[in-house]
């Protein structure tokens, strides 16, 4: 039996079942993206537009640790699964609180 399409053919012939491929494979990595962005765009609106770059830098520094939490360091997600989204928009939303919590104000 020829293997499908997107599917890895082993030494027997058949194809791997633990091959799967999906239309968006990177979905889930461009929305915590967007989504890290749009969190800091609102971040800095709702502050009165003190600067884009600083809450950016925070809010995907703060994505890419709560990634680094949910997938490495307590295994709550993989990378197939959409739960490290949700973790690393959380990490953003805590870094962008602290961030302007305890920031230097003149």
């Amino acid at each position: 039996m020829p293997a499908q399409r997107g599917e890895i053919e082993s030494v027997f012939g058949v194809g791997a079942p633990q091959v799967r491929r999906t239309r968006l494979p990177y979905a889930d990595i461009v929305i915590a993206i967007l989504g890290a962005f749009a969190l800091a765009w609102a971040a800095d609106q709702v502050t009165g537009r003190r600067g884009l770059f600083a809450t950016s830098l925070v809010s995907g520094v703060a994505t890419v640790a709560g990634w680094f939490l949910a997938v490495r360091v307590f295994a709550v997600s993989t990378m197939d699964g959409w739960i490290w989204v949700g973790w690393s928009l959380a990490a953003s939303v805590i870094a962008l609180a602290a961030f302007f919590l305890f920031r230097n104000k003149r």
